[in-house]
């Protein structure tokens, strides 16, 4: 193997440790993972739970796109569940893909032999 082939898997491991932090293998599960949201309390984290199934619920009634008025608080939180999607959003995982591209420029003179080689369908 070239030297540069060995300093860029080298640098690929170091970057996959490093950046690959949004899902922890769960032990004795093969291939099962797990994502961590940050809640203050059992209180947030119940909050959390009612307003992504009161939002399920307006997703899903097509006429009047209301929260049933048998439900005490019918106001959703759409902050909340925004700063849920964002502790989710796998940022390292993007850092290691943008290192990974620098690493790995392609060629767009071989991009149409790289697809049909890997039988990758072509983004259009």
């Amino acid at each position: 193997m070239e030297t540069d082939e060995i300093k860029n898997l080298e640098t690929i491991k170091r970057l996959t440790a490093n950046c690959l932090s949004a899902l922890k293998p769960i032990e004795d599960k093969n291939r099962i993972h797990t994502a961590k949201i940050r809640v203050r309390d059992y209180y947030e984290l119940a909050s959390v739970i009612r307003n992504l199934l009161k939002l399920c619920i307006v997703a899903l009634d097509e006429d009047g796109a209301v929260v049933p008025i048998t439900i005490k608080n019918q106001s959703i939180d759409v902050g909340l569940i925004l700063g849920i999607a964002l502790q989710l959003f796998p940022i390292d995982e993007f850092e290691l893909l943008n290192e990974i591209s620098i690493l790995f420029p392609v060629d767009s003179r071989n991009e149409d032999e790289i697809f049909s080689k890997n039988n990758i369908p072509k983004p259009s």
